[in-house]
């Protein structure tokens, strides 16, 4: 085996693929699975347009599927590409591509096998982390809300937060949100961490895109700022039976297939603005279900760089809005970067969700470990 893993701080490599099927995130942290060391350095590879069309055909098939064993493959061997260029990397937390979710039916299925992963890397791989806390009756998603809580003492430490509520805004093809209490003790602690999907995010808006004009998204959201939201559509968007569900709750990537339909009709400008501006109206919907707003939103995943996102999130939301760079953190690795953290943590025995981020009963330890020689 390259690497053998010790006790004390690790040097885990996060990696992430998520819904909005573009490619492929990996970042390294210094971690013991409690306390950030410190960050390292991160890298990505771009799924081709042919890879990620491959990918979106299989969006929706559980394990039986027929797409499913060439996007598995193809989820293995771009990690596997990536990973290779961090031969420091001890652990590796490997989410794999989520195809399908639905917590209070199937379950969940992401799509890789991390065990022919780590044979592939000679070295131990954590993986497929949502499906214990499924099986214990939790929602599986979000599970970035124990390391959100990790990156504000993190940020608060270095001076860069105050110790106030904070939340995290993940917009990714779903987004999902994180509030975070530092007057709690640890992110398992009650109200420490209270986490859900607050809605579609760049997931409509990348549809729209690819459908009506052959591109993967809406570039810096120059389309979307070129237009008019239809406040009739976001109207009606709200009334979905997600907005009304108690907290925590979690989504499907395709869960809200009426949104599409509801701008079908519109001017590509106007439809991509009432798309973006619906993922910020759901964010402001799940905010106002929170015991009380945070003092600052911190936006990160790809749709922080989208300006109309921004500007329509400023204009909803009842706090300030700024990327998460602000605290010092880098808001296109902070999911890769938290399955490395989380796989330290897997490591180590302890919870990686809880009541308060994916209504699992009780505190949940999710993931599984393969080592090179492996099979399972």
């Amino acid at each position: 085996m390259r690497h053998k893993v010790t006790a004390g701080m690790v040097h885990a490599l996060g990696m992430m693929s998520g819904t909005s099927l573009d490619g492929v995130d990996a970042a390294l942290v210094l971690t013991d699975g409690t306390r950030i060391g410190n960050f390292g350095r991160s890298g990505y590879r771009a799924y081709s347009g042919n890879e990620s069309a491959m990918l979106h055909s299989a969006l929706g098939q559980w394990p039986e599927g027929s797409a499913v064993p060439e996007a598995a493959a193809l989820s293995v061997a771009a990690h596997a590409a990536l990973a290779e260029t961090f031969p420091e990397a001890e652990l590796v937390g490997y989410h794999g591509q989520t195809l399908a979710h639905d917590p209070q039916g199937r379950g969940t299925h992401q799509a890789g096998n991390g065990a022919a992963l780590a044979r592939k890397l000679d070295r131990p791989v954590v993986w497929d982390f949502r499906s214990e806390d499924v099986r214990r009756g939790g929602e599986g998603a979000p599970l970035a809300p124990f390391f959100h809580w990790a990156c504000a003492e993190w940020s608060m430490g270095q001076g860069l937060l105050p110790r106030a509520p904070v939340a995290f805004l993940n917009l990714g093809g779903v987004g999902n949100l994180t509030f975070v209490d530092p007057a709690a003790g640890s992110p398992d602690a009650a109200g420490a961490c209270i986490a859900f999907d607050t809605g579609p995010a760049n997931a409509p808006i990348n549809d729209l895109m690819r459908a009506r004009r052959g591109v993967l998204r809406d570039e810096g959201g120059i389309l979307a700022g070129q237009g008019m939201p239809d406040e009739s559509v976001i109207a009606d968007f709200l009334t979905h039976p997600h907005f009304a569900r108690a907290l925590p709750k979690s989504l499907d990537r395709d869960a809200f297939p009426d949104l599409l339909a509801g701008v079908a009709g519109l001017p590509d400008a106007d439809a991509a603005a009432t798309l973006t501006h619906a993922a910020a109206a759901a964010v402001a919907a799940g905010v106002a279900m929170l015991p009380e707003a945070p003092e600052l939103v911190l936006v990160c995943g790809g749709g922080r760089h989208n300006a109309a996102m921004m500007a329509a999130l400023a204009a909803r939301l009842p706090c300030k809005v700024a990327p998460v760079e602000v605290a010092g953190l880098d808001g296109d690795m902070l999911e890769a970067q938290a399955f490395a953290w989380l796989a330290v943590r897997v490591l180590r025995g302890l919870p990686t969700s809880g009541p308060e981020t994916t209504g699992a009963p009780e505190p949940v330890c999710g993931g599984r470990i393969s080592y090179p020689a492996s099979r399972g």
